[in-house]
């Protein structure tokens, strides 16, 4: 079985930017997956720490079954991603009992350290995929073969400096739009949390903002989601990108991002 997993930071950053590219991944056959490594704890003006979290847990849960996901349980709270040793094996656990052949997360630059951290947890722990010596927690038998990891475009498509992050490629998802928006809508107490926080109005058509954007900047597709392949050293023996694969016309490769890559030898 091919496998995708798909590793956010909070409850509702997958559905935001990466849920549509799942959906149509299953479609392709793979089985797929759904983690947020903090458990939304602080994503609330109205309840509790411990409130918050059980709301915000079942909500995840209720949009990985909208979404066909197997669902993965947090492992900290808000604002506690840290790149330390012990999250690392934990999360490296995790994607050794997975075995994902894609894996799907944020962005190296984004506007919060919990996005930014959970990449580079996110990347560290695919990368020890295969090393025996690199003792997971709890303990789990490595895998071998390869891993492709795709970064999803930051909020706004803005580094923390408000520079434009241009994708490298676009995935067409008007075909399971309405799918993606429904799996955002089971997370209702972001509504509130959102316009408190971000004045954002509605979540929902924050999010419907991004896709059109998204797809405008493709130049193709009416909604769509941006990523970044990484590179491929210490994950596959050569570059590869199975997205081009399972996604056929889906899938548009920006030929000017490709252009102004500086390649090594």
């Amino acid at each position: 079985m091919k496998t995708a997993f798909a590793i956010g930071a909070h409850p509702d950053d997958i559905e935001f930017q990466t849920a549509g590219t799942l959906l149509l991944l299953k479609k392709a056959g793979y089985e797929i997956h759904y983690m947020n490594v903090a458990n939304g704890n602080c994503g609330s003006v109205e309840y509790d720490r411990a409130t918050a979290a059980r709301i915000r847990l079942k909500e995840g849960k209720a949009a990985a079954r909208i979404l066909g996901a197997h669902f993965h349980a947090p492992l900290c709270n808000d604002l506690e991603i840290i790149y330390d040793l012990k999250t690392l094996r934990r999360l490296s656990a995790v994607i050794r009992e997975v075995k994902p052949s894609i894996v799907l997360t944020h962005s190296p630059q984004d506007y919060m350290e919990d996005h930014t951290n959970t990449c580079r947890l996110v990347v560290s722990a695919a990368f020890t995929h295969g090393m025996p010596n690199f003792k997971s927690q709890p303990s789990r038998t490595p895998y071998g073969g390869e891993v492709t990891l795709y970064h999803w475009m930051p909020h706004s498509s803005l580094d923390p400096l408000r520079r434009a992050v241009v994708a490298g490629a676009y995935v067409n998802t008007a075909s399971v739009h309405a799918t993606k928006r429904a799996a955002l809508a089971a997370h209702q107490s972001q509504q509130g949390w959102l316009d408190a926080s971000q004045g954002m109005n509605s979540y929902l058509q924050a999010m419907e903002t991004m896709s059109l954007n998204v797809g405008k900047a493709s130049r193709r597709f009416k909604h769509a989601e941006g990523f970044r392949r990484h590179l491929h050293f210490g994950y596959s023996a050569n570059e590869i990108d199975p997205f081009a694969e399972a996604l056929g016309k889906n899938y548009y490769i920006n030929k000017a991002y490709e252009k102004s890559l500086k390649l090594g030898f």
